[in-house]
């Protein structure tokens, strides 16, 4: 994350926060659960440019027809 960007505050369970510092291998929390996020991010990335995923979801966005509203 650079720096200026939004920080977000939740409360996760604490076994699970546990579990993804071991999976991990981070001691630290924050760190851990935000190292795992990440990685689904760019894993989420990397399946959308291998399948095109991304294109076709765009696609079918601009496909559906609009409500003018006014």
């Amino acid at each position: 994350m650079g720096t200026g960007m939004a920080k977000v505050e939740i409360a996760l369970d604490a076994e699970l926060v546990v579990e993804v510092m071991v999976l991990a291998g981070i001691g630290n929390p924050r760190d851990a659960v935000e190292a795992v996020v990440r990685d689904y991010v760019a894993r989420g990335h990397r399946t959308e440019e291998r399948t095109g995923e991304a294109d076709a979801r765009l696609r079918e966005i601009d496909a559906k027809p609009r409500i003018e509203e006014g």
